[in-house]
């Protein structure tokens, strides 16, 4: 079937998202790998992406590990610098797609609160056609629940969908349910893809 419309996950695909590499920065690795080994930063933030609030979130976990407090408030104050920079052919690929009139969009893991936080640094996230943001939905990918609410609201059927994500498992959910899928790798292999949809000319994916 055609694609009539373009999923976009935003983490790794739009913009980087790496705290590793914040935290290598400010601690050195191996002291970054003792963090998140005693400290759960990355089950925290699975909570806020289901819609717990960030900063009290970022509060209880520095309360419950107060020799790592200093650090763990980073990933309050400093988050848009651990999901950072815009990947910008991506970003330029995005844009191509609406100026073709396809419609584009969103379904990501992000709290409600960083992805206000996104949204002020990087205004091409405002630009989607609809968003499915896990925060707002309760429900994070790749749980069905998130993949069910876009199916049912967004006008088109699961085969007339390609999504695009950097994770494998994400990938999988939206392939079982009918979709048509792209794990992302690299820009240049999406770009590609995109272009043997016949979606862009190789000229607009470059």
């Amino acid at each position: 079937m055609p694609v009539e419309a373009v999923v976009f996950d935003i983490g790794n695909v739009l913009i980087e998202w790496n705290p590793e590499r914040f935290f290598d920065a400010r601690l050195g690795a191996e002291r970054r790998r003792q963090l998140f080994s005693e400290v759960p930063l990355l089950a925290m933030n699975d909570e806020v992406d289901r819609g717990v609030d960030f900063a009290a979130s970022v509060s209880a976990l520095a309360a419950d590990h107060p020799g790592w407090a200093e650090d763990i408030a980073c990933w309050h104050d400093n988050w848009i610098e651990m999901a950072s920079p815009a990947i910008d052919r991506s970003v330029r690929l995005l844009r191509a797609l609406r100026a073709r009139g396809v419609p584009v969009f969103a379904l990501s893991n992000f709290g409600r609160a960083t992805f206000d936080i996104a949204c002020a640094h990087y205004p091409f996230l405002t630009e989607f056609d609809q968003r499915y943001i896990s925060g707002h939905i309760g429900a994070i990918k790749p749980e069905p629940r998130i993949y069910e609410l876009l199916e049912s609201t967004c006008g088109v059927a699961p085969a007339g969908l390609l999504f695009v994500d950097d994770r494998a498992d994400n990938i999988a959910m939206a392939q079982s349910r009918g979709w048509q899928v792209h794990h992302f790798e690299g820009v240049e292999g999406w770009a590609d893809r995109l272009v043997a949809e016949g979606l862009l000319e190789k000229e607009e994916a470059e």
